[in-house]
């Protein structure tokens, strides 16, 4: 017996047992792993809290249970719902009396599972366990549980569910219970005999459902954690990468690039259009007697606007520039009039190697140093003045000048009064840099005096720092 002083009350040991594992089911069942170990301080944790507290041992199983963020909610809803009136499954010999089989009638059912169990065929030991769905059924949805967890999310849920069932071996729960069917007659008659095999398979039937809701909580709980995954993904800082996050960090910014060339094809579309004109349209109705029979609408004068991308390749920024030259690449595909350069020490022009070669073998030629030697350290100022020499006859007020870059001069000369130059020449000047704001003054980041310069500053530490200066840019350049 247990003594507990917070209730002041004797609990049964064994009952409360009883009570925590069928809450142990109604977790893994959600698909919340519990170990056995878990298991045994749930136990430690009410006898040390008691239940006067639900509160205090609501949050205390959660802090035993929850491996991961996206399992406490599960945790705290199977909690609730488990305290909050849900009826307690009960073994099946209680079941099968509550739904009115005499006390005689359950002892001899109870001697038919454990005959056919003791028989030693897979059968019978799958009808045991399925109609029992007690802590065998548990483990045998466990196992089941860790297959479905390996073939992942993409998986159609019917084949999921197939998969599982036949784990807990449904079919030979089935076919054992179909057996049972001659010595149920001989030992209740025909008519009482359709009525139990009627009890039992209705237990099949729960037992299919408990596999359905195993299914669905276990994919679930699954796309939750990559969601959940992929989110802290797209705010960790490109630099922090391991190569592993680096390949599903590169889809997403994969789609960024290719929301920007979408929203541009939406743009381009609706400006051919023109946009609707409601005082031309009615100046135009006058010659149909004042109904406005065609709407006119104002087309915008093509400006041809020009873009201009400078992307740092240097050791300094690789891990970022690998990523933003997905980005350089569509746009350069996306808006018509983009020119597109990479430097380090030195400048070159990688337009025509972006529009002829895939994404990856362009990245393989510009990290190989096709374009421009890449051994060597950044100089910002030789670049910024080689830029303003070779190019700055074509920068006009329709072009847009886009540098990505960390702003780390290796202590030379970083060419801060060039950028006026170049920022008096062009319609706007746009520095992207792939360092948190916190940086952006400290060791030879020059990124302090190079603000104050540009139309616009914008930090692209993460996918989600990316998408925000692709809408940002994108409305600079319609502008």
């Amino acid at each position: 017996m247990l003594v507990n002083s917070n209730v002041n009350v004797v609990l049964d040991r064994r009952a409360l047992v009883r009570v925590f594992d069928e809450l142990l089911w109604s977790l893994r069942r959600a698909g919340v792993s519990v170990a056995t170990s878990q298991s045994l301080d749930w136990l430690r944790a009410v006898d040390a809290i008691g239940l006067a507290e639900p509160g205090d041992l609501r949050a205390a199983l959660v802090a035993l249970t929850a491996t991961e963020r996206s399992q406490v909610p599960i945790v705290e809803r199977v909690f609730d719902r488990f305290f909050t009136g849900e009826r307690l499954r009960g073994d099946l010999f209680e079941r099968l009396g509550a739904r009115g089989l005499t006390a005689g009638e359950v002892d001899v059912v109870r001697g038919l599972l454990a005959e056919v169990a003791r028989a030693g065929t897979d059968e019978g030991a799958a009808v045991s366990a399925v109609v029992g769905r007690g802590a065998a059924f548990d483990r045998l949805l466990g196992l089941a549980g860790a297959r479905i967890d390996a073939f992942g999310t993409r998986v159609a849920r019917g084949w999921l569910v197939e998969q599982a069932r036949a784990s807990v071996g449904m079919r030979r729960a089935k076919d054992g219970l179909a057996s049972l069917r001659g010595l149920l007659a001989d030992a209740f008659g025909d008519a009482r005999a359709v009525e139990v095999l009627a009890l039992l398979d209705a237990e099949i039937q729960a037992a299919e459902a408990d596999v359905k809701g195993m299914v669905d909580a276990r994919r679930s709980a699954r796309a939750e954690r990559e969601r959940a995954r992929e989110q802290r993904l797209t705010t960790r800082a490109f630099a922090t990468l391991t190569p592993e996050e680096r390949v599903k960090v590169r889809r997403a910014v994969k789609l960024v690039a290719e929301k920007m060339a979408g929203a541009e094809r939406v743009r381009s579309r609706r400006a051919a259009q023109g946009r609707f004109d409601a005082r031309l349209t009615l100046r135009a109705a006058w010659r149909t007697s004042g109904v406005p029979v065609q709407a006119v609408r104002r087309r915008r004068r093509p400006g041809k606007p020009k873009l201009f991308l400078l992307c740092d390749v240097s050791d300094s920024v690789r891990g970022a520039s690998e990523l933003l030259l997905e980005v350089v690449q569509t746009a350069q595909n996306a808006f018509s009039g983009t020119r597109s350069f990479v430097f380090v020490r030195d400048l070159g022009e990688a337009t025509d190697l972006l529009a002829r070669e895939p994404p990856d073998r362009s990245r393989e030629l510009i990290a190989g140093g096709s374009v421009v030697p890449v051994t060597e350290n950044s100089s910002y100022g030789r670049v910024l003045r080689l830029f303003l020499e070779r190019y700055g006859r074509v920068v006009d007020k329709r072009t847009t000048v886009v540098i990505l870059g960390d702003g780390r001069t290796n202590w030379v000369d970083d060419g801060a009064p060039t950028l006026d130059a170049i920022r008096a020449r062009a319609k706007a000047l746009v520095w992207l840099c792939p360092e948190p704001r916190s940086e952006w003054s400290i060791g030879d980041s020059a990124m302090g005096r190079f603000a104050p310069k540009c139309t616009e500053v914008l930090e692209v530490s993460s996918v989600e720092a990316l998408e925000v200066a692709a809408r940002r840019l994108r409305r600079l350049r319609a502008r």
